[in-house]
């Protein structure tokens, strides 16, 4: 996604290498897990405002801003006295915000109480004792009411860590124009029938590119290679214990080749290693795709003519293709609402209290039409007002039900160095897909056991 959005896929911001930010992210934390933190930001008790209510400091991504404080002027007005919530914008890069957060909490916990962040944060945070376990309060009843895989992204050794807030799910674009041109009357449910389909509508209409995604050596290429060895049944870690390392299956291979074979089919372009979602996005609204993996917020750039030579109507979006025996499998993107879990009691209090509000329904449809952001209720993906303003929920609403978190583990940005390289070198042809398996299969269960 752009960066300016919490998906997950976005590379590192500007001023600090991906590399030595990832390994800040995972060494760091793992130092920091052995040599405990320094202090605690929240042992002298709550912070009073003037009125004396409880002072809750909540910060994320201003992107969706003017949503956020009106919401919290509501919460506000409806606690006058009691609870008193402040905005603290963070960094729009998720990158440079998880690296600020890093920073507070081994200082000693910050003064941060809320935190609007990624998906991939929790484990991390929580293997640390930085966030607040909310499994009592998010508990097993509301949790039903969400999607499976937001939640399953919060969920980390027995704790629930957070509760979902937006959500992002890859998806497959297709000129439905062009389909239709050449007699199809769907897109593909396979990625075999994808590249047939491709080659033909690269024949019929003379559209340059076949297929495009995002293939660079970055977090989007780690999300892009998970959904293929996902859609074949393969993984990366054992769900059910994150210590197994799974990625050396014959599953995961074939997930990498198929990749791979995706560029040796002529439907891709070589180039696509290097691909991130701009490049994609700018491929297919230019007219020079036929199909494109990417996230929601594409559609709505279809609507504007100042970035798109094509229109909606000439777009489809549908649940990414199945690998032979398995399954669609989306990459799942979006953020969470994390609590401090060095924050003072009755803060955390005060904290959870404006959570389960923002998190409301009639909150998150907020979001939705005014900012469009993917809501994480369930219920949402049936509301006639939704549905009508933010057509891509209804397009792609299967999409979102077969999301796949990324590895649940507190060395996952660790993980991530080693499979956005490995990963890339399958992509570009420089290794075979046999060979990027076994390398993650001794590299990842490496990281595991220093951990």
């Amino acid at each position: 996604m752009p960066e300016n959005r919490l998906s997950g896929g976005e590379p590192a911001g500007p001023g600090i290498a991906r590399r030595d930010f990832l390994r800040l992210g995972g060494a760091g934390l793992a130092a920091a897990a052995t040599l405990g933190v320094a202090g605690c930001g929240g042992g002298s008790g709550p912070t009073e405002t003037e009125s004396g209510a409880i002072e809750v400091i909540y910060s994320t991504s201003p992107s969706a801003q003017a949503v956020i404080e009106d919401l919290i002027n509501q919460f506000n007005a409806d606690h006058e006295g009691e609870i008193e919530v402040s905005f603290r914008p963070a960094p729009t890069d998720t990158s440079n915000a998880f690296d600020l957060l890093l920073t507070q909490f081994q200082a000693g916990g910050g003064d941060i109480d809320v935190i609007g962040g990624d998906v991939i944060w929790a484990a991390q945070f929580a293997a640390n004792g930085w966030l607040a376990d909310l499994s009592d309060r998010f508990d097993e009843g509301t949790r039903g009411e969400y999607l499976e895989g937001p939640v399953e992204a919060v969920t980390y050794d027995g704790g629930v860590y957070g509760v979902p807030w937006f959500t992002d799910a890859g998806m497959l674009y297709y000129r439905s124009d062009l389909l239709d041109d050449s007699g199809f009357d769907g897109p593909p449910e396979t990625w075999d029938r994808l590249i047939e389909m491709a080659r033909t509508v690269q024949e019929d209409s003379g559209v340059e590119v076949g297929f495009i995604f995002q293939g660079a050596n970055s977090e989007s290429g780690v999300v892009n290679g998970l959904e293929y060895i996902n859609s074949f049944g393969g993984s990366a870690l054992d769900p059910d214990d994150p210590t197994s390392v799974t990625i050396d299956s014959p599953e995961a291979v074939a997930g990498l080749e198929m990749e791979r074979r995706m560029v040796e089919s002529g439907v891709t372009p070589q180039a696509v290693s290097t691909y991130t979602e701009e490049e994609s996005q700018a491929s297919f609204l230019n007219g020079n795709a036929a199909f494109c993996r990417n996230w929601p917020y594409m559609y709505a750039l279809g609507a504007d003519e100042a970035s798109s030579n094509i229109t909606q109507d000439q777009i489809g979006v549908a649940p990414l293709p199945a690998g032979e025996g398995g399954q669609s499998a989306s990459g799942l993107g979006g953020a969470n609402y994390y609590i401090n879990g060095l924050s003072d009691e009755e803060t955390q209090n005060a904290a959870w209290e404006f959570v389960s509000f923002m998190t409301q329904e009639a909150q998150q449809k907020r979001f939705a039409l005014e900012s469009s952001l993917l809501p994480t209720r369930s219920a949402l993906y049936e509301d006639r007002e939704i549905l009508d303003s933010v057509p891509v929920i209804s397009l792609a609403g299967e999409a979102l039900e077969n999301t796949v978190p990324r590895p649940v583990s507190p060395y996952y940005s660790d993980m991530s160095i080693d499979m956005a390289d490995q990963f890339n070198d399958s992509l570009a042809g420089n290794i075979s897909a046999d060979r990027a398996a076994s390398n993650l299969q001794e590299a990842i269960q490496t990281i595991v056991d220093q951990g």
